[in-house]
């Protein structure tokens, strides 16, 4: 069973009821088989761009200047962790140790930096016209103008980009 969670922001009462109601599901599995073994993913998004500044962090002009960055690529703007997500993901991992939840936690830069994404984003890149003719009539006009299964990263701004993809 997996769970996802962006580290945009602080862990909320939101981020545990996620992780809480899939716990449930996961429970109620079990015993309708009779005791199959499971696990539980706790997703980290933490390769997304950063969209809005939180207001409930300090130093939000630096925040600021790294909108649209991986979460992994801006600075920890409490000055503790390696970046901003590893800062929140911390945070949250305590926060689910605190009620005892069994989970594994996983970082999405880390799988992608690992390889471990690799294969499955050349099956995304392989079949993206058909991907695209699924997807687009299911999106508002604004977001289908800018829509890609991929979302790259500048070489030159660093910045997460939400751009439609020209050339595959």
């Amino acid at each position: 069973f997996e769970t996802g969670y962006g580290p945009s922001g602080l862990p909320h009462i939101g981020t545990f009821q996620e992780v809480f109601r899939t716990t449930l599901v996961r429970r109620a599995y079990e015993t309708l088989t009779g005791g199959a073994p499971t696990r539980l993913v706790a997703f980290s998004d933490d390769m997304d761009g950063l969209r809005k500044v939180p207001d409930n962090v300090p130093n939000p002009d630096m925040l600021r200047t790294h909108l649209g960055k991986p979460l992994t690529q801006i600075p920890d703007p409490f000055g503790k962790f390696e970046s901003f997500a590893h800062h929140n993901n911390a945070m949250l991992r305590a926060f689910l140790d605190q009620f005892g939840f069994d989970y594994e936690f996983v970082s999405s830069t880390e799988r992608y930096q690992s390889g471990a994404f690799d294969e499955a984003l050349r099956g995304v890149l392989r079949n993206y016209q058909a991907i695209l003719d699924i997807m687009l009539p299911t999106l508002r006009a604004e977001r289908a103008a800018t829509y890609s299964p991929v979302m790259p990263i500048s070489a030159k701004s660093g910045v997460v980009l939400q751009v439609p993809v020209e050339v595959v």
